[in-house]
């Protein structure tokens, strides 16, 4: 098979981060105002419990799948054999999953929620997302994506009209996401064949599986179990409403940075598996580049714009949500690096030991630090875990890779975006201080913070910019 284009999947998978974006600045305000801080904390608080049983049935299946299929890609019986086998594991790890959240679930005093969320366990069972991303068909996955996240719209606003409609809503999160992974299978005959019953071996790589498991877990103690440890230990559900809105505003502005490394993952994998390593080279340092030109404003807009945008956006209640967010905006940088370190280069390295002990580290900080912080400054103490945990990550990830790709490099990568970034903040303060809240502010924020970081790259003569703009022009020069 032919090579897919980067900047093509990179087209496909932005449209659909695109289409993240937009999607909760249409649906969230609406839903904050119906079900109340409390009642996005209870569906938090759930959805942070199934989020546990989900990386069980899981495990380290779908890493250990993409990273497998972009080495076979190019042989139909190889990705036969390889797709079988792991997809069979995942179905017999699902199945256990199922059955205990479904006992579990039985114990809990609000058995319906939680019944509900055990729908996210089945959309593993057909979940085949991770081989497509290893055959590097991202239209596939996008198409797929896009359709039913306006669906999901749809039925937001015509079924969510009150805080009884609650269960309704958690039903919508958990239902679209299996008929989503479902529908997927249809392109499946295309890519892969038939395999007779004595050629199927799922355990055979069980312990690879399981080695990139770990990490998995250890992720999620800083993406989950925040939530976990703020209901357990402030028994406040507005606490985790607070953290829920400002998490999810930061994450979605986060999958604008983290969109390129789904796609490079796969490329990288094939170069590494060519043992061309230069090449390999030449695109984590584009990565790099790419997460500062992009994260710098992005972390730093979200900052000062966060007091003008939040009053208006969220409504009444959520005024703890602008520190939240201003803190937890860092993450955008922190995990913008490690991802391009971690999952674009540790991983397809097949150093996934490295990758493990790493993300241990940050993820024992994250829980100690929980621990103290959030029994003192609640969900404020639980965003300054995370964002420290993510840095400590970034940290021992370039020691660890720096005989490779040197971390001086990368931090002077970003020379310019650090200056351009500067200059842009110190202009939105200034405005952020003249301007009251409101839809239309807020957007004249946006417009001067994108004109400002842009001419002042251009001043710079940034060369990745420059670059770039050269080839937009060239694409529009020839339609």
């Amino acid at each position: 098979m032919g090579k897919k284009s980067i900047k093509k999947n990179y087209i496909f998978n932005l449209s659909y981060q695109i289409l993240l974006l937009i999607t909760p600045l249409i649906t969230t305000p609406y839903v904050s105002r119906v079900l109340g801080a409390h009642g996005i904390g209870v569906v938090s608080y759930t959805e942070s419990i199934a989020s546990y049983f989900v990386l069980a049935a899981t495990m380290g299946i779908t890493t250990y799948g993409q990273r497998e299929v972009s080495y076979v890609q190019d042989s139909v019986e190889k990705r036969s054999k390889l797709f079988w086998n792991t997809k069979v594991l995942q179905l017999i790890t699902s199945i256990i999953a199922i059955l205990i959240f479904v006992l579990y679930s039985l114990t809990r005093s609000d058995k319906l929620m939680f019944l509900i969320f055990s729908l996210n366990i089945v959309a593993v069972l057909f979940d085949i997302t991770w081989f497509f991303q290893g055959m590097e068909e991202f239209g596939k996955i996008v198409l797929r994506n896009v359709t039913f996240k306006l669906i999901n719209i749809i039925y937001i606003f015509t079924l969510i009209k009150s805080e009884n409609d609650i269960y309704l809503y958690a039903m919508g999160m958990c239902l679209f996401t299996v008929i989503s992974n479902i529908s997927l299978w249809f392109y499946l005959p295309k890519y892969v064949c038939k395999l007779e019953i004595k050629e199927l071996h799922p355990f055979k790589e069980l312990r690879v599986v399981i080695s990139l498991f770990i990490p998995t877990i250890a992720i999620s103690i800083y993406t989950v179990l925040d939530k976990t440890m703020i209901g357990a230990i402030t028994h406040n559900a507005f606490e985790n409403g607070y953290y829920e809105q400002a998490l999810k505003i930061s994450r979605m502005v986060l999958t604008v940075v983290t969109s390129l490394g789904t796609v490079m993952i796969p490329r990288i994998g094939y170069y590494f598996e060519q043992k061309n390593l230069e090449e390999v080279k030449r695109l984590m340092y584009r990565g790099y580049r790419f997460v500062w030109f992009l994260g710098i404003p992005l972390c730093f807009g979200l900052i000062m714009v966060s007091a003008n945008f939040v009053p208006w956006f969220f409504g009444d209640g959520f005024d703890k949500v602008v520190p939240l967010l201003r803190i937890l905006s860092f993450l955008i940088l922190a995990i913008g690096i490690n991802n391009v370190t971690g999952m674009q280069y540790l991983v397809p390295a097949k150093r996934q030991n490295s990758f493990t002990l790493t993300v241990i580290i940050g993820a024992g900080t994250n829980f100690f630090m929980n621990l103290i912080l959030i029994r003192n400054f609640q969900s404020l103490g639980a965003a300054i875990a995370s964002v420290t945990a993510e840095i400590v990550i970034a940290f021992v990830q370039l020691i660890i890779v720096r005989k490779e790709l040197s971390p001086g490099r990368v931090l002077k990568e970003g020379i310019n975006y650090y200056i351009a970034g500067a200059i842009m903040a110190i202009v939105l303060y200034f405005i952020g201080n003249v301007f009251n809240s409101s839809i239309i502010h807020t957007a004249i924020m946006v417009v001067v913070g994108v004109v400002v970081y842009i001419v002042s790259l251009l001043v710079l003569k940034d060369e990745f910019l420059l670059l770039n703009m050269n080839s937009v022009f060239r694409l529009f020069s020839r339609s």
